[in-house]
């Protein structure tokens, strides 16, 4: 079955769409260039969705059902750090998500299925709600952070970290910054550093802040 002969459906566009975004990022998305890819004309695809705003809101749902929601009556701890790892895991797949996603007004339910499954898993731990809002801002703005600074690494595999690092190295008067130097001769040139491994250390030192907080009220 050729792309113009298969049916036309929501799931169908907004699959597409993510395609072409994690390819070529979304602000190479147009409903002209997907009607192109889908095989049909722009104007067909206004049968499915409304506009590029309900186009990006769908596309939005779809990345977010991708992260892993604690479960009912998992230990706080084990929930948020499973769904950290995950939420970080999908804008990795998905360098696109976090920026479309903190301009969308119309949360759907996958959205708020997450947003209350976060919720509800810190208060069912014993987070009061101030507390548990505490928890949940500070934990999404850790992970995005995260995700938006591994975006814009000059860098994605060991091997070119190595030959970046050397490079700035050899062209910096070392004695003038020493700390940088040793940074990045013993901790970053060493075998088996990963950028991404800095993020299960921040993630503990928060998880256990916060443990830590609910111990004391």
């Amino acid at each position: 079955m050729t792309a113009r002969s298969k049916p036309l459906s929501r799931e169908r566009i907004l699959r597409e769409a993510v395609k072409i975004a994690d390819k070529s990022g979304i602000e190479a998305l147009s409903m002209r260039r997907l009607g192109q890819k889908l095989g049909v004309e722009a104007m067909s695809l206004y049968n499915h969705v409304a506009n590029k705003d309900d186009l990006l809101d769908g596309l939005v749902e779809l990345v977010i059902a991708e992260i892993e929601l604690p479960g009912k009556g998992e230990d706080w701890k084990k929930g948020m750090r499973r769904r950290a790892h995950s939420a970080r895991e999908m804008f990795v797949r998905h360098p696109w998500a976090l920026i479309v996603m903190e301009t969308r007004k119309n949360p759907g339910p996958n959205s708020m299925r997450y947003y209350d499954a976060v919720i509800g898993c810190l208060r069912e731990g014993g987070f009061s709600i101030a507390l548990a809002a505490h928890a949940f801002a500070a934990l999404d703005s850790y992970i995005n952070g995260f995700a938006l600074q591994e975006m814009k690494l000059p860098f994605e595999t060991a091997e070119e970290l190595e030959e970046l690092a050397t490079d700035i190295l050899q062209q910096m008067p070392v004695d003038q910054y020493p700390h940088f130097a040793e940074l990045t001769t013993q901790h970053i040139l060493k075998p088996g550093y990963n950028f991404a491994d800095e993020f299960d250390f921040g993630l503990e030192l928060m998880l256990d802040g916060f443990e830590r907080v609910l111990k004391q009220r």
